[in-house]
């Protein structure tokens, strides 16, 4: 009974302290800072040695112009527990008072004791931080390398360097230190990164850029043809982040592998003529199976891509040469499965297809191989208008590869199986469960068809429009293009200015996009710019608009556009593209 008593005791005594500690945050946080002083002085004197709470109570002092109890109170701390923070907070009193001159000199015995003692610098540059005396901070890191080759603040160094707009000097600091400690090369790469997108001036890509290219110049280690071909990839200039990569493998041909990812990332930026270089150089130097399957696999995606109808007989002629090539096994699981989409979606034949998949399933596959053709083989199935087949393999693989993103893209195709069914109601569940998926592109997906589904219910209980709308997605997905512009112009014609007008509208923008037809896409998004700009579909229309006006260089068509979206629409998940596109168009950057 004794050690239960004790036990409720100290339960109500950590509640209790823990309630005073919530008080006095929220007076501090609503700016009543006499009583915040008050409640942090009394949570002091249960926690004597609790820094954060003696610091609390100095604020609020000097919030109320209190500043010669301030003082007495940090020079009493200093005597008791002699941290060299404290003659910062000390020097920032008589800063606050206007009396520069006395703040300095205990800034400077701050610094003077990193000196004597460096382990105290992270304290007292902490305190410089805090306070934003950059230029102290500064000199207290650099004060401490000085004095013990054991420390190393260069990163800390770098990031005041940015803070303090001195761009040459952080490219420099953090360039010397990722090449003197790679192991912190990711850490400075994303440091530089914000940088170039986000934070940067009118002129740091260009001296990122030079201080690369001295470096390389300067010397031969490949380590800064790493890095300059890594620059390049941000700024998407592929052709020259080839060129780097190709001095690398002509001084270490072990692997061709960074050249076959660069190449992957010139065709999902749509560089096409890079691309095709990038992965025609890979073919002609390795006789690397794998690497030739992936090269292959990258080239043939692309020519299936951009291939009109009279182009199927060649590409279906060289899928199966490529296969007579590698021949059929786990290796070329890949173009198997290139062919059997091919063959079910593009020429239109799902027995032919399914019989692909099926005798590759029949193959030594590992748990994803075999997630991976099952969910090509529950895709021609759904093609078939086989619902709840299609549904059964991607249950199969959601138990299959529990957790992975294969895994949620097959939770994201059951969901869409279910609303090109109609069956809303079970639709709407799972869509609202994959909006908040770990897979960025699946939860917007999943929140764009729950957001269709929600709004178009609301506004027609009916759901007479959203079953039409719903055949128009199934025939796209059937690639039945032509055959959906018609589905969809006629839900224009039959419900024009109802809810489900304007993502008719954005649906048929995208088809014409993808068919080359420019003007009728953006006859599309001008529509709903017009007339539905305070939905919730504007910043695409928006966004799809300026894309392509950018591609047909005309900037100033692109430049309002992009604009519009950085000002009205924060929480797009365009706004980064945007606006950076706009800077670029606008000239800030030094590309």
């Amino acid at each position: 009974m004794k050690k239960l008593f004790l036990y409720i005791t100290l339960s109500f005594s950590l509640f209790a302290f823990s309630q005073n500690e919530q008080l006095a945050q929220y007076y501090y946080d609503k700016g009543d800072f006499e009583k915040a002083k008050i409640s942090y002085e009394e949570l002091l004197k249960e926690i004597p040695q609790n820094s954060q709470y003696f610091l609390r109570t100095i604020d609020c002092a000097q919030q109320l112009l209190q500043f010669e109890s301030a003082e007495k109170a940090i020079q009493q701390r200093l005597e008791k527990y002699q941290q060299g923070n404290l003659l910062v907070e000390l020097g920032y009193n008589f800063q606050l008072q206007k009396n520069d001159a006395t703040a300095k000199i205990y800034y400077e015995q701050a610094v003077e004791r990193i000196k004597k003692n460096p382990n105290e610098v992270y304290g007292i540059a902490n305190a410089f931080e805090r306070k934003v005396l950059l230029e102290y901070a500064l000199k207290s890191y650099q004060t401490a390398s000085g004095s013990d080759q054991n420390f190393n603040f260069n990163y800390q160094i770098g990031l005041l360097y940015g803070q303090m707009a001195n761009m040459e000097m952080m490219i420099a600091t953090f360039l010397d230190e990722a090449f003197a400690n790679p192991q912190n090369s990711i850490r400075i790469q994303n440091q530089l990164v914000r940088f170039m997108v986000d934070e940067g001036d009118a002129n740091f890509n260009g001296l990122l850029r030079k201080a690369l290219i001295l470096r390389t110049q300067k010397n031969q280690d490949i380590f800064w043809n790493h890095y300059l071909s890594w620059f390049y990839v941000q700024q998407k200039e592929f052709e020259k982040a080839f060129i780097q990569e190709k001095a690398i493998y002509k001084r270490n041909s072990e692997s061709l592998a960074n050249i076959v990812n660069l190449g992957q990332l010139a065709i999902e930026e749509e560089n096409e003529v890079a691309a095709k270089e990038i992965l025609g150089f890979v073919l002609e130097n390795t006789q690397d199976l794998e690497l030739l399957i992936q090269a292959n696999t990258y080239l043939i995606e692309m020519k299936i891509e951009k291939a009109t109808h009279n182009d199927y007989v060649t590409i279906s002629k060289e899928l199966e040469d490529l296969l007579k090539q590698f021949e059929i096994s786990p290796f070329t699981l890949s173009l198997q499965l290139i062919q059997a989409h091919f063959t079910a979606f593009k020429l239109k034949k799902p027995e032919e297809g399914k019989a692909i998949v099926k005798s590759a399933l029949e193959l030594q596959l590992n748990d994803y191989e075999k997630a991976n053709a099952k969910m090509e083989l529950a895709d021609i199935l759904l093609y078939e208008e086989k619902f709840n087949q299609a549904l059964i393999y991607y249950s199969q693989i959601e138990m299959d590869v529990k957790n992975d993103v294969m895994a949620h893209e097959a939770s994201l195709k059951a969901a869409k199986t279910s609303y090109f069914k109609t069956d809303f109601v079970w639709a709407l569940k799972q869509f609202k469960e994959l909006k908040s998926a770990n897979t960025q592109l699946i939860a917007n997906d999943a929140l764009a068809y729950f957001l269709l589904i929600n709004d178009n219910t609301v506004a027609d209980s009916t759901q007479t429009a959203l079953k039409q709308f719903a055949k128009g997605d199934y025939l796209l997905f059937q690639n039945r293009n032509e055959e959906a512009i018609t589905q969809f112009l006629t839900i224009l014609k039959n419900h024009k200015g109802k809810e489900i007008e304007a993502v008719t509208l954005l649906r048929l923008g995208k088809i014409y996009e993808d068919k080359g037809d420019f003007t009728l896409a953006l006859s599309q998004y001008q529509t709903i710019i017009e007339k539905h700009n305070d939905g919730i579909y504007i910043d695409e229309a928006l966004y799809f608009a300026a894309e392509i006006y950018n591609k047909q260089a005309v900037p100033e068509k692109a430049k309002p556009l992009y604009e519009k979206i950085i000002f009205g629409h924060e929480d797009s998940i365009y706004f980064v593209e945007a606006r950076k596109k706009f800077r670029q168009l606008r000239g800030d950057t030094n590309l």
